[in-house]
């Protein structure tokens, strides 16, 4: 069985080296079995007969073939290994390559073949007959043969030799020419083909036994050689249309996706496959994609057109709908020219159908995904800025809280534009609109990855903070949103200023999201009633308290029976453990209800007209305190902390000295620590009291620094000596770079404005390390001592820490390796031995 090509597609420039190679070979064996002749020519009539027979059979054998189309390349199973083996049995192997080259030189002619597959055709067949008979030859055959049993077996060999080298010849061809791999084109029809060699060798092994016996039994070898060659056939073609419609089956099997994508690169790669073509092309007319490929990649995806590198034939058919309407194109590309046969004609117009029922199918799901994307997103987003609403807050911040990861806080900011309505009221809505949106834009520019930004409604907007290392963290998230606000905006030549007030809130213990909502709006509320920019939410300022409703009803009480009570928090220089300071922190000693912390009843005290009374009893306990420490030894300042409120008051200046003449303390003795919550406008009141209570020689500190709006500014107007870091930032540090950036810009601005820094919340010896490490030289905190009344601590500074009083913990460094920190001084120690530096 031979197998020849046929194909149209020219002198392709990848064969030319192999079929040269093969065409040598074949010219070689040529010359030899011509030099062979010339030594033993041709002697009767009875050899030239044999001789025109060779001719005819093979020419006759090539001609009759079983075309199977590979792209558009087609493999021909023919009779010529028949001929050929039956030729090498019965004359010289050098007639019968001859006789091979001058049969098939007259069968391609026939046939039209273009040159370079003329060639290779016969040159292929030359080295069968070659190696047929050198087979024979090397086993001694000798026609005809004596025995017929010795017949079998050599012919049996020079079969398979010629099979093999015709395989192994013309498979790596038809691989090449039909861009097919070799492994494929091997394994392909692998049964038939070798029923085929066997049936070959049937009808060899039959006509060399009939020309053995009888020459005249030949005349039944035709019609026998012709029915068998039908019935192979037909065989094949069977086999080729069950297989071709078992892949149309699966392949509409497997269009029905609703992926559109899905759709069009499995139609390109099942339909290369199906129809054996060397690209296939789907364009979509409806939305001008274009998607190009083959069996083994998409090699084309795109909305643009751009020329195919596969030229040759082209096969188009219309995608159309089930109401005639056009929904694309298919197209089938060949190298070369291929005709389709009616089966593969039908095959293709069934392929398109359903190609086509595909498309719509998965443009409708897509239409139907996109529509319900739309609602979803309408559903969850606000229309006009496109920021997440109320809703998706709401179930986002659920969803949070019930998950409770461990790696951070969780906080709400809400925001509210001040004055927004004069914007509406003055420009009109659609200048609002303008600027709702640019609001909305720089707050989505301003966030953080994991936090989400809402339109509440209105001017109102809600930013949902995640992973916060710290609480106090969010005060600073909030004051880079407030800030983004700052830029004033252009609305056609008008730059519209934009303030904003903030209220935080931190994730209760309870409540779920809307009372996390609930409490930012009043952090908020409070924020705007106290012209401040941003508000955290404290309990003691929440007017949904009831409890805190009911202590404001026994303040007068508490005023007069002296209720309030002073508890004193040691400041200790974090080298030398030595106590530089105290700080007061006021208690309420109420008869019900036990002690009570300042949050909870200091804003009823401030707005009950009781706050001159309360403070001047919290002064005058922390004033004794300090006069008793110094009457025994410890000259320490006590720090007390004062309420915005008093310093609106032009009299409070007056109260301290008096108070501090009364105990005959000097005025650096004491320390008055201020909010950082201080608004400018409030600033423009106060600076007179701040004044005259700096000019008398009282000391002034800046309390939690780094949770309020406007640090700078403050320090720029408060002619403070010292800065307090709030415990949330201490508390943070240790898994938090956030909080030491935090702490060690507060450290690098206290040097370099010769201000003491006091860290609060000090609760671990590798804390107090590292904020010395840092520069921070002093501290307070339960690492040293909780709150204790006056007496105890005077007893503990007797006590001191390892025989040193005056101490209450271990000094970081030997004797001298620092300098002791003066409680006068107004800047901290300055270290004299090379410390280790804390990581970045």
């Amino acid at each position: 069985m031979s197998q020849t090509q046929r194909s149209d597609n020219g002198t392709d420039q990848r064969l030319l080296p192999l079929v040269g190679l093969v065409a040598v070979s074949a010219a070689i064996v040529a010359v030899a079995s011509i030099l062979d002749i010339i030594a033993n020519p041709l002697n009767s009539i009875s050899d030239l007969t044999t001789v025109l027979a060779l001719i005819s059979t093979i020419m006759i054998s090539a001609i009759v073939q079983a075309p199977i189309r590979i792209r558009s390349t087609t493999q021909a199973i023919t009779w010529n290994d028949t001929a050929i083996v039956i030729g090498v049995a019965v004359a010289p192997t050098s007639w019968v390559v001859l006789c091979t080259g001058i049969g098939l030189a007259i069968a391609v002619r026939i046939l039209h073949l273009p040159s370079i597959k003329a060639i290779f055709t016969i040159s292929k067949n030359m080295l069968v007959a070659a190696a047929a008979g050198t087979t024979l030859m090397l086993l001694g055959w000798v026609w005809p043969p004596v025995e017929l049993q010795h017949m079998l077996a050599p012919l049996a060999v020079a079969y398979a030799v010629a099979a093999l080298v015709d395989e192994a010849i013309a498979i790596p061809v038809i691989a090449l020419a039909s861009r097919t791999k070799i492994r494929r084109q091997f394994t392909n029809h692998g049964d038939l083909r070798f029923i085929g060699y066997a049936v070959h060798f049937v009808v060899t092994l039959l006509t060399l036994t009939l020309l053995r016996a009888e020459t005249w039994l030949l005349v039944a070898v035709p019609p026998l050689v012709l029915s068998l060659h039908l019935a192979y056939s037909t065989r094949v073609r069977a086999r080729a249309e069950r297989q071709a419609w078992q892949h149309l089956a699966h392949t509409t099997d497997a269009l029905n996706v609703v992926d559109i994508n899905a759709v069009l690169h499995t139609a390109v790669a099942r339909a290369a496959d199906l129809f054996s073509a060397d690209e296939v092309e789907v364009e979509l007319q409806t939305i001008g994609r274009s998607v190009r490929g083959n069996s083994e990649a998409v090699t084309y995806d795109g909305f643009a057109s751009q020329p195919s590198p596969v030229t040759g034939s082209v096969i188009p058919i219309a995608l159309k709908g089930y109401d005639g309407s056009d929904v694309g194109l298919l197209r089938l590309r060949f190298h070369g020219p291929v005709k389709l046969s009616e089966r593969e004609q039908y095959t293709l117009r069934t392929f398109a159908s359903a190609l086509c029922t595909a498309v719509r199918n998965a443009s409708a799901y897509a239409e139907l995904n996109r529509a319900a994307e739309e609602h979803a997103h309408a559903a969850s987003h606000d229309a006009l800025t496109g920021l997440a609403n109320r809703r998706q807050l709401l179930d986002r911040g659920a969803e949070q809280l019930g998950q409770r990861r461990a790696d951070g806080v969780m906080a709400l900011l809400l925001i509210d534009l001040n004055h927004f309505k004069e914007i509406n009221d003055t420009l009109g809505h659609t200048a609002g609109d303008r600027v709702l949106i640019q609001v909305a834009d720089r707050l989505r520019a301003a966030v953080q990855g994991d936090d989400l930004v809402a339109r509440l409604g209105g001017d109102e907007f809600a930013v949902l903070f995640r992973g916060l290392p710290a609480p106090a963290v969010a005060a600073h998230r909030a004051e880079a949103l407030l800030a983004a606000l700052q830029e004033p905006i252009d609305l056609d030549g008008m730059r519209i200023s934009v303030e904003a007030s903030g209220g935080i809130a931190v994730a209760p213990g309870g409540g779920g999201i809307t009372e996390l909502l609930r409490r930012a709006d009043v952090a908020m509320y409070q924020a705007k009633r106290t012209g401040r920019r941003i508000a955290t939410y404290a309990i003691a300022r929440d007017t949904a308290d009831l409890g805190r409703l009911a202590l404001g009803g026994d303040l007068p009480r508490a005023v007069a029976e002296r209720e309030f009570t002073v508890n004193f928090q040691p400041i200790v220089d974090l080298g030398t453990g030595e106590v530089v300071a105290a700080e007061a922190l006021a208690r309420w000693r109420h008869p019900a209800r036990g002690t009570i912390d300042p949050l909870r009843f200091l804003e009823a005290v401030e707005r009950s007209g009781l706050l001159p009374a309360f403070a001047e009893a919290v002064l005058d306990q922390s004033l004794i305190a300090a006069g008793n420490w110094r009457e025994a030894g410890f000259d320490l300042p006590v720090a007390v902390n004062v309420s915005p409120r008093s310093l609106l008051d032009a009299r409070f200046p007056g109260a301290v000295l008096a108070r501090l003449r009364a105990h005959d303390l000097p005025p650096d003795r004491l320390i008055l620590e201020l909010t950082e919550t201080l608004t400018l406008s409030q600033l423009e009141v106060v600076d007179q009291v701040l004044g005259q209570l700096r000019d008398a020689g009282i000391r002034l500190a800046l309390d939690d620094f780094g949770t309020g709006y406007s640090s700078l500014s403050m320090l720029s107007r408060i002619p403070v000596h010292e800065l307090k870091i709030d415990r949330t930032f201490v508390t943070a540090m240790e898994t938090s770079t956030e909080a030491i950036a935090v702490i060690r810009s507060t450290v690098d601005l206290g040097r370099s404005l010769d201000l003491l820094v006091v860290a609060e919340g000090v609760e671990s010896e590798p804390q107090r390390r590292a904020l010395w490490e840092l520069g921070c030289v002093a501290g307070q905190g339960h690492l040293f001592a909780r709150p204790m009344p006056a007496a105890r601590l005077l007893a503990a500074l007797h006590q001191g820490a390892g025989g040193r009083p005056g101490t209450l913990a271990p000094a970081l460094h030997d004797e001298g390796a620092v300098v002791r920190l003066s409680p006068g001084r107004r800047s901290g120690p300055r270290r004299v031995d090379r410390l280790p530096h804390l990581p970045a």
